[in-house]
């Protein structure tokens, strides 16, 4: 099933104190940025935020799961969405550790035959 893209607004919306908050529409589901780094996916209408060690300090109980078969486990986002204050929080400790994304190597021109 895919997300509602009411439902990525509104968790944008209760992050959006933690820094410069974007998503992109990626395979059915969504991918949440903040500076720039992919911090959370939400798939079937969930948040699933990167795991990270201050991430997992900070939310004390981690329910972790895959948001979709194959994924590696990402913290699970419940009830706690509805505190703008905690969410921002979380997802300024999540950005801050991950490590900024590769740069992409520039196209190759294609070989005209």
């Amino acid at each position: 099933m895919a997300s509602d893209l009411s439902f990525v607004e509104y968790v944008c919306d209760q992050m959006s104190a933690a820094g410069t908050i974007a998503f992109r529409k990626m395979f059915g589901e969504f991918a949440i940025y903040c500076g720039g780094k992919v911090v959370a996916l939400v798939c079937d209408n969930q948040l699933f935020v990167k795991p990270t060690f201050g991430g997992r300090s900070f939310v004390e109980r981690v329910t972790d799961v895959p948001p979709y078969p194959g994924a590696k486990a990402h913290f699970l986002i419940g009830d706690e969405l509805d505190n703008r204050e905690w969410i921002s929080k979380l997802i300024r400790i999540t950005e801050s550790e991950l490590p900024l994304p590769k740069p992409k190597k520039p196209k190759r021109p294609k070989n005209k035959k």
